[in-house]
Formats: C-alpha cells, sequence, structure tokens
C-alpha cells in the first residue's frame, strides 16, 4: 500500500503506516503471551543458569555455609557442674580407686594406670594428674565383656585374660579436664574403662587411660553421675578422717555464714586505750 503511493504526506500512506504500526503491537503481544505461556518449559534452563559464570563466585561462600551447618551439634549436651556428694579419687602410688559418697568411703578398687607416666602431652599416652570430671557414660546396656572400638560395641564378647588381645571391655566413663595441667584429657580419649589384662591390676600397665576389672568398673559406672568429680593425685588415698573435707578434692568447702576472726574478737573483748 505504502509502495503505491508517491507522497508521504498523503493518506495512504498515513493509514498504511499506522496499520503497520498495530500489526506490530498486535505482534508484540501475542509474542508476549507467547513467552509468558512458555515460560514454565524455560524452567530448566532457567535452573542450569545457576551455575553460570556469574553464580560461581558465590560457591565458595555456600560451600563454607554448608560445612559450618554440619558442624554444629544436633544436640547441645549439658554436662552437671561438680557435686560434692559422689566423687572419685585415684591415686597411682596405691594403684586404687576409692569413691566417695556423702564424705563416706563407699569402695574401693585396685586399678592399673599408664606405664608411661604421668602428663597430658599429645602422643605421650600418659595418665594426667589433676581435677577431671565424668563426661560421658558409654556401655548402659553392653554384656559384660563386651569389645568396644571407636566407643561402639564390635559385638565381641571376651573372658578376662584373653591371650593376644588388649582391647576396651564392658564399660566406658569418658574424662574432662578441668585443669590446665589436664586440658587434653578428652580429646586424648581417657577413660575408666575395663580390661581384658587384669592380671595387670595393681601396677602401671595401661596407655593412658584408667584401667579396671569389668566387674569393678561395672559397678562404678552404676554409682557414678555424669558430672561427678574425678581427681587423680601422685600420692597415697586419703585416710578416712579426712574424707569430709572438701579441700582434699580441690573444692572450695560450701560458705555456712561469716567466719569470726579469733583475733579480732580477742581485740574486740579487750580494754579500750
Amino acid at each position: 500500500m505504502g509502495s503505491s503511493c508517491r507522497y508521504h504526506s498523503c493518506s495512504c500512506f498515513k493509514a498504511a503506516f499506522s496499520m503497520s504500526r498495530f500489526r506490530r503491537s498486535c505482534l508484540g503481544r501475542r509474542n508476549l503471551l507467547s513467552a509468558l505461556r512458555a515460560r514454565p518449559l524455560q524452567f530448566p534452563r532457567d535452573k542450569a543458569g545457576f551455575w553460570s559464570s556469574r553464580a560461581r563466585m558465590f560457591r565458595p561462600f555456600a560451600l563454607v555455609g554448608v560445612l559450618i551447618l554440619c558442624a554444629l551439634p544436633l544436640r547441645a549436651v549439658t554436662i552437671p557442674a561438680p557435686t560434692l556428694s559422689t566423687r572419685v579419687i585415684i591415686s597411682v602410688r596405691d594403684q586404687k580407686l576409692m569413691l566417695i559418697e556423702n564424705g563416706a568411703i563407699a569402695a574401693t578398687y585396685p586399678i592399673s594406670t599408664s606405664k608411661y607416666g604421668l602428663g597430658d602431652a599429645w602422643g605421650s599416652l600418659t595418665t594426667p594428674l589433676g581435677l577431671l570430671q565424668v563426661a560421658q557414660k558409654i556401655g548402659d546396656h553392653a554384656p559384660f565383656g563386651a569389645v568396644f572400638h571407636n566407643r561402639r560395641w564390635t559385638g565381641e564378647i571376651l573372658t578376662p585374660n584373653t591371650p593376644g588381645r588388649d582391647p576396651v571391655m564392658t564399660r566406658i566413663i569418658w574424662l574432662r579436664g578441668l585443669q590446665v595441667s589436664n586440658a587434653h584429657a578428652f580429646k586424648r580419649c581417657i577413660y575408666i574403662h575395663g580390661t581384658n589384662e587384669e592380671r595387670t591390676i595393681g601396677r602401671p600397665a595401661s596407655f593412658g587411660c584408667i584401667r579396671m576389672r569389668s566387674s569393678d568398673v561395672t559397678a562404678l559406672y552404676n554409682q557414678l553421675p555424669l558430672g561427678a568429680p574425678v581427681e587423680i593425685v601422685q600420692d597415697r588415698l586419703p585416710k578416712a578422717s579426712k574424707m569430709a573435707d572438701p579441700e582434699v578434692y580441690g573444692f572450695d568447702a560450701p560458705a555456712s555464714g561469716p567466719k569470726r576472726d579469733s583475733s579480732q574478737t580477742k581485740i574486740a573483748s579487750g580494754p579500750r586505750a
């Protein structure tokens, strides 16, 4: 239509121009509707666009976030505060463990500390000294003589003094250090546990842990609560007369009220100058 008209100002050219604009607008609307209808079909390509060159720069941050979420514990484990009602004293010199309940001796068991000596250095295989705490107890329903590997029962059961074997057996009482001198005890996996080498009980023969007979560690396991303090000392066990003294176990005595100084009392009761 426009080609038959010689002048651009004539009505034919204007009509043709307006029709062409109308056609373009209609086609544009049709293209828009078709694009909207076809958009769900383009979702796989949109999804693949996440791996474009611009999105690759965010991959390290996403990976770090996933690692942080995986490192967080699923459930917070709270350990009760140390109490003086039930506690344990282990004597390296006597090679004995004493269980105290309410200031009285409840039981005494023979044990075995490390044959490599005392300390808390990494890879030293030594027994740490000082004040520790019961952090975890493993083996509630395990049978007598159950063999543990990485704190899991393997399904194997051994009798005492089986030749050629020296595993962790029956029960595990995992200790956590409360002082600088034993700060690595938990990560070093220092346990009170049963042993197959019961003939070595009574002398240093372990690789850092506190070994006990299976029958003794089972009885101790049932009496020792989580959070109970465990003190490993180099000297002999204290006498029964000192069982009620909290300072023996590294704790301060509970405050029963303000104490009066005898010297101040004497000065106050004397004559005034």
